[in-house]
């Protein structure tokens, strides 16, 4: 047995050295190319928390050029849901179009429209395009028992062929003052949907991750449940981007399993699996098929896993050990959990990870789950651990290797709460991206991969701590960047 003592280090632990630059923050690049297919243009994912990510946020996350995991609290048909939703929220051309059929109700039209909030179905018969319902066909209509066929266009059907451009079509949709252009082969078959929206979106978001086919980037979590199988084949059905194997312990022996069955069954999808802290870990999962590895155990704000288990370690530590490994075999590690600032991320870029998993950071946003509460004249927002037993209950009790049998034996490993209410995503992106970019251009790095190059930490004491925080003034106006820490250090 080895009980010699490591030490280990946190980000309130470090600083990093500035250097010698010609880099100016406006230049910095902050992209990174997670895998193949995962490009993301700001280094950023959503935690997989039901009241963090829901299709809402992915979809803002996306539209910012970050990555939003739908978590896994869903039956496994509200969870695909959820991922269709963001896959269908734009596109450059949509290539599957929700259709109905000319024999529908138009309370079935208005129930789909809903649904995808969607203004316009195209209408088929035999696979063949036969018309189009838009909401000027039923503006004022009253008879929702009419079928479609009723009250749909089908006459003068302005139609593209499949390899119109985004340019070409803006074109016609000019010329015939329409919204929505049908895409259609020789055979009247349709192949797709372009629409003004879309197109408007995609100029609207110019850094938006987007798949190959323009559609934005979304990942689901999954546990190691029995039905874990069906669960994954259903995200897959729906076009998912990444599938994200989310538990407590990464290095366990049931979450490998589960890995090398994903992966036989679905070679193709990105597999991200976490969570570890270990060098070893880090090899396990990769040698298992993992392509990208999460870590860190208990660093999260609403985490109680190194109080009631007494197991983790410090997540800076953690990041540098897993990169190592990561980087031998060539794959590619997120830091999550334990970040509360801008600064903080850049410290985990700098350690070796290429992107950041953000919980309690994006809780509290307008865009997350939850109603807006007031207490004591302040407005705040539900949020809690995936290891509280609320969370547990709802379906999380897997992550952490618990049998739902009895409420009352479940173990949390995580606390619920309130945080302050923060408003809109794009704000709280703009002050992160801001501050990590300031933090390359005093290290004089331009981009993520510099960063790891060039970084130089030095350790300080608690005294260095309180010196780095405001001190020696009464703050009376909130920053948007900063807020005083709770922990118990006289600042």
């Amino acid at each position: 047995m080895n009980k010699k003592l490591q030490t280990a280090l946190t980000f309130d632990d470090v600083l990093l050295k500035p250097n010698l630059s010609s880099v100016l923050p406006k230049e910095v690049d902050l992209s990174i190319n997670l895998s193949t297919k995962l490009k993301l243009n700001i280094p950023f994912l959503s935690a997989a928390m039901d009241t963090v990510t829901e299709s809402k946020l992915a979809i803002s996350l996306a539209r910012r050029g970050g990555l939003g995991i739908i978590h896994k609290n869903f039956s496994i048909e509200q969870q695909a849901f959820e991922v269709d939703k963001v896959k269908r929220s734009e596109s450059g051309m949509i290539l599957d179009p929700i259709t109905i059929e000319p024999e529908f109700k138009i309370r079935k039209a208005l129930e789909i429209m809903a649904n995808y909030k969607v203004s316009g179905l195209p209408v088929i018969k035999n696979k063949k395009l036969v018309g189009i319902l838009t909401n000027r066909d039923i503006r004022f209509e009253n008879n929702f028992d009419l079928e479609v066929k009723d009250r749909m266009t089908s006459s003068n059907l302005v139609t593209v062929p499949e390899s119109t451009t985004l340019e070409q079509a803006k074109s016609v949709l000019q010329k015939h003052r329409i919204e929505k252009l049908l895409v259609t082969d020789k055979n009247g078959l349709l192949k797709g949907l372009i629409t003004v929206k879309d197109i408007l979106k995609k100029e609207d978001h110019p850094d938006a991750a987007v798949d190959i086919h323009g559609r934005l980037l979304v990942g689901a979590a999954v546990g190691i449940e029995k039905n874990t199988l069906d669960r994954v084949a259903a995200l897959v059905e729906k076009q998912v981007d990444c599938i994200v194997v989310d538990t407590a312990h990464g290095h366990s022996k049931s979450v490998l399993k589960t890995v090398e069955q994903i992966k036989k069954v679905h070679s193709n999808i990105d597999l991200i699996v976490g969570n570890v802290a270990t060098g070893q870990g880090t090899k396990a999962l990769i040698d298992c098929g993992a392509d990208i590895v999460k870590v860190g155990i208990g660093a999260g704000s609403s985490c109680t896993t190194r109080i009631v288990a007494g197991v983790g370690v410090p997540q800076l530590s953690a990041v540098i050990d897993c990169f190592e490994q990561a980087n031998k075999l060539g794959k590619k590690i997120i830091s999550d959990g334990g970040m509360r600032y801008s600064g903080d991320i850049a410290k985990s870029l700098a350690a070796g990870a290429s992107s950041v998993m953000l919980g309690s950071i994006f809780a509290g946003l307008e865009e997350t789950p939850g109603e807006v509460v007031l207490r004591d004249g302040r407005s705040y927002k539900s949020y809690r651990g995936m290891g509280s037993v609320a969370a547990m209950k709802e379906g999380s009790h897997d992550r952490y290797f618990q049998d739902l049998k009895s409420s009352k034996k479940l173990v949390p490993e995580g606390i619920e709460g309130l945080v302050p209410y923060k408003g809109k995503l794009n704000d709280t992106i703009d002050q992160l991206v801001g501050g990590i970019k300031s933090c390359f251009g005093y290290c004089g790095s331009k981009n993520i991969s510099e960063i790891k190059d060039k970084a130089q930490f030095v350790q300080i004491t608690s005294s260095g701590i309180i010196e780095s925080h405001p001190h020696d003034i009464n703050i009376t106006k909130d920053s948007p960047n900063y807020r005083k820490p709770d922990f118990n250090v006289d600042l």
